[in-house]
């Protein structure tokens, strides 16, 4: 079943859920500032999403800015700040299977629907 880890506060995430809505796909909302994912969980949605870990920063967000921007971290490091700060995960993000992507623009959901 599809996933979408979305903030109902974004624009951006819910026009992807309304796409979603409108295929008819089964799909299971997570709302991750509520259902912060785990280490592993973000760990493994990464490696689907074929990235890197800093790829997945909102690195526009207070947050980052002030606590990480300028620091040199590991892979591991920076997983940790998105499970501490789950505001600096990019959104909205699709998992479907061993698929997953951000759906940024909204044409990329098509892709692993």
């Amino acid at each position: 079943m599809i996933q979408i880890y979305h903030n109902p506060r974004c624009t951006k995430s819910r026009e992807c859920l309304a796409f979603l809505e409108e295929t008819g796909q089964k799909f299971e909302v997570v709302k991750y500032l509520d259902d912060v994912p785990t280490f592993d969980e973000l760990k493994s949605i990464i490696k689907k999403l074929d990235i890197k870990p800093i790829e997945l920063i909102r690195r526009k967000e207070k947050i980052w800015i002030e606590n990480f921007k300028d620091k040199k971290m590991s892979d591991d490091e920076v997983i940790q700040a998105m499970t501490l700060n789950p505001i600096l995960i990019e959104r909205p993000i699709l998992v479907n299977g061993e698929k997953a992507v951000v759906a940024r623009p909204l044409e990329k959901v098509s892709s692993i629907i």
